[in-house]
């Protein structure tokens, strides 16, 4: 996933109008309505790519995220016409708003440009293999996620999120080894993370080992009682032995 910081810095290199981008930004955080306002006001005055973002990045912060997709897959075709180097990082962006959006089969429309450009970072490619196999996992295309799932993690082994991901999707196909290996390699980065937790706790469920499921449920609910990872855990240590 492409964090809205870094395309917040690719907007500042396009545009070379400091002023609007950090205007923008500054809305984005504050006031996504009055963001979308502005930037919908901008982008019909000149359609450029910093102005097509910046509409993006306000509609993602209202959580609109069809037209935040549709802003930024505008973005992201204008900037691979004219050569630019961000272009993938953009698609990314769109990707992740159509996946936030439940529109999987365009999520990986946007990640097949990501992953078909040459001269992308290894680093970005990778984590656009993960975001695809999201997809694919959505769109109940299990097989085709873990050769996605694969090729990112081979380019991003340091990425937790991609190894619960990889875990998740291995007990889903009903592959214990590889879920139990996969989410071992997660803890060992993101052993606080309550999603890492509540996992592992599903993985060793499945696997009948109740002791170790109840143990890492509990480190998840009290972890985060409020997050959703949290009331999961709670949910299952609540069910009848």
């Amino acid at each position: 996933m492409i964090p809205l910081t870094l395309l917040a810095a690719a907007l500042i290199d396009l545009s070379g109008d400091a002023a609007r981008v950090a205007a923008c930004q500054k809305l984005v955080a504050s006031d996504p309505k009055a963001a979308v306002e502005q930037a919908s006001a901008w982008a019909d005055r000149d359609k450029s790519v910093p102005a097509r973002q910046c509409l993006g990045l306000a509609f993602a912060a209202a959580e609109r995220w069809a037209p935040a997709e549709t802003a930024l897959a505008q973005a992201a075709t204008q900037a691979e016409a004219s050569h630019d180097g961000h272009a993938p990082q953009i698609w990314s962006q769109a990707a992740n708003a159509a996946l936030a959006g439940d529109q999987p089969a365009k999520a990986r429309e946007d990640l097949d440009h990501v992953v078909s450009l040459s001269g992308v970072p290894p680093t970005l490619v990778g984590e656009a293999w993960i975001d695809r196999a999201r997809a694919d996992v959505a769109l109940d295309d299990l097989g085709q996620a873990r050769i996605d799932m694969d090729k990112g993690l081979a380019l991003v082994p340091q990425d937790p999120f991609g190894w619960l991901l990889s875990a998740t999707l291995a007990r889903r196909q009903k592959d214990l080894p590889r879920a139990q290996k996969d989410i071992a390699l997660a803890l060992k980065s993101a052993a606080d993370d309550p999603s890492v937790q509540l996992e592992a706790g599903n993985i060793a469920a499945a696997a009948g080992q109740m002791d170790a499921a109840r143990a890492a449920w509990t480190r998840a609910a009290q972890m985060a009682p409020d997050d959703p990872a949290g009331q999961a855990a709670k949910a299952a240590l609540n069910q009848p032995k």
